[in-house]
């Protein structure tokens, strides 16, 4: 997810994006611990992509 396509988002796409996103991690942090998951990496693609939604949400707060 690149951070052009998160700015040309709205606030409430933007807040239901986080959610989902943070659905995801939920399920693969589950499928981690009981060893389920192949590729670990994944975990840490889905942190980054949280923090650069939220970093568009908090730049659009600032420019209201």
């Amino acid at each position: 997810m690149k951070n052009s396509e998160l700015i040309e988002l709205g606030k409430a796409e933007l807040e239901a994006k986080v959610i989902t996103l943070e659905k995801e991690l939920f399920k693969l942090k589950f499928q981690h611990s009981i060893r389920q998951i192949e590729n670990t990496a994944k975990i840490t693609l889905f942190k980054k992509d949280i923090a650069r939604v939220n970093t568009a949400i908090n730049m659009k707060l600032k420019n209201l």
